[in-house]
């Protein structure tokens, strides 16, 4: 064992990365290039099975309501995720994500020859409540599987599963491939191969989260077992150690922490405040209505939309490429001061790219044009050193074994409701604003900046009872 890591645990990363935050980018990345395919699609099953005539207008809502029914799975399965979580466990949760997003996959690869639309949207509303309980247990499961030296290690495999799974979705509906008239159904559906190659090892083969078993089923022989199984059986001085700690842990924790308990619980307001902050940030700071619109910004720079498309191709490339920065920097540098580089980056260049976009609408400028991409370029690398996989994985460093799904779930709700603003409020506010349509955005990151600035206390290399009393005076408290 190499600095905590074991040949499971890394499979256990990999395969639990594959098979569950892969398929959660997967589905944000996949509609956009086939939209206008599955568009006209909707638009023969209603003149041919419904007898039903519809204007353009009413075809975008209809494509609106497509895309936006995954979010409201996402907000519907962040409701009881925690729940599950406690209920399953961190792995069953996962099980159970992952035969929602089979039993999705299936209703995609159908929904064509059924001639559906309840059909393929009935798919994307599973994927969202899928999507959502991994949200909660992907990055409790993996953080509580690793020692605490490992924890932002395998806490950024989140944000590297989603943003593989976005280029992965534009590699796949590019024409050439399944982005065509013929199989842009069994493009919406192919993650389920993924899906399927992890189930099989994760059902029969990775253990339970050890701290679960111990602190929540009170497992002790099953924690202890699965601990074992992670740590590798010559490491039984660091087994005992964490085995002592969860021990110590349980009796100081007797009571099961209710949504009420946590809400209620003036000691948590300030982590549950930092958690839902950041889950929210990292929606409102721009980057989804970047990859949303990314085609738009490139075509209003002045690029072709051939162009355009392939530019968008090589963002996505970009933007796993940064995100592979993620368990480098996190290993080694402080949360704190990468969260406020993160930041402090991202508004600057939403202030950039806003502007050139303006100045490049009054007169075209092949220099303007650079550097609004240089500007998009340097948003999603400095989204990637900390909005990105920071604030998945950030509410298992602050708070402590009980209350955590709770928090994650609550974070998860702020997350995909702050989604949902975005694909809804965004394009009126390009319409109204044009390019300063980023500015909102902005505003954001400068709250996560003064909110990290003021409040955060440092995680790295520390557990969360010792970061929980750096918080328990609320907003008078100091990192």
């Amino acid at each position: 064992m190499k600095d905590g890591w074991t040949p499971l645990l890394v499979v256990i990363c990999m395969t639990i990365t594959v098979g569950t935050a892969i398929p959660v980018g997967y589905f944000i990345g996949v509609v956009n290039a086939p939209a206008e395919l599955i568009k006209n699609w909707c638009n023969d099953i209603l003149l041919n099975e419904y007898d039903t005539t519809v204007s353009s207008t009413q075809l975008n809502i209809i494509w609106t309501c497509i895309v936006s029914i995954y979010l409201v799975g996402g907000i519907g399965g962040s409701c009881f995720s925690a729940w599950c979580s406690d209920r399953y466990g961190r792995k069953g949760s996962l099980i159970i994500s992952s035969l929602l997003l089979i039993i999705s996959g299936i209703l995609f690869t159908w929904c064509r020859t059924a001639k559906s639309l309840e059909m393929l949207m009935t798919g994307r509303f599973i994927g969202g409540l899928a999507s959502a309980l991994i949200f909660t247990a992907q990055p409790m499961y993996l953080l509580e599987s690793a020692p605490s030296q490992l924890s932002g290690s395998v806490g950024v495999f989140t944000c590297l599963g989603i943003t593989g799974g976005i280029l992965l979705g534009q590699v796949i509906t590019l024409p050439q491939i399944m982005g065509n008239l013929n199989l842009w159904h069994y493009a919406l559906s192919s993650y389920t191969i993924l899906v399927l190659l992890s189930l099989v090892p994760m059902w029969f083969w990775f253990p339970e989260s050890p701290r679960w078993l111990y602190l929540i089923k009170r497992d002790a022989a099953g924690g202890a077992k699965a601990l074992r199984r992670l740590r590798s059986e010559e490491n039984e001085d660091v087994i005992q150690q964490e085995l002592l700690e969860m021990e110590l842990t349980l009796r100081a924790n007797t009571e099961s922490a209710s949504l009420w308990k946590v809400l209620t619980d003036r000691k948590l307001f300030l982590p549950l405040l930092l958690v839902c902050s950041f889950q929210a940030t990292q929606q409102l700071s721009g980057i989804n209505a970047i990859f949303f619109y990314s085609l738009s910004i490139f075509t209003d720079a002045g690029f072709s939309y051939s162009t355009a498309t392939w530019l968008n191709l090589g963002l996505g490339g970009f933007n796993l490429c940064s995100s592979l920065l993620g368990p480098l920097l996190v290993h080694r540098i402080a949360r704190r001061p990468l969260l406020m580089c993160s930041c402090s980056i991202c508004g600057l260049s939403l202030i950039g790219m806003s502007f050139g976009l303006y100045f490049l609408d009054k007169s075209p400028s092949t220099v303007l044009a650079y550097s609004c991409i240089v500007f998009v370029l340097l948003f999603i690398l400095g989204f990637q050193l900390g909005l990105g996989p920071i604030a998945y994985f950030i509410g298992s460093e602050l708070f402590e074994d009980t209350p955590r799904p709770v928090a994650m779930s609550l974070g998860s709700l702020f997350s995909w409701v702050a989604n949902f603003l975005v694909g809804m409020f965004f394009p009126l506010l390009q319409s109204v604003w044009s390019s300063f349509a980023f500015m909102p955005c902005m505003c954001v990151c400068m709250y996560c900046l003064i909110l990290t600035w003021r409040y955060l206390p440092e995680t790295r290399g520390r557990k969360p009872k010792d970061v929980q009393p750096l918080m328990s005076q609320g907003l008078r408290s100091r990192p």
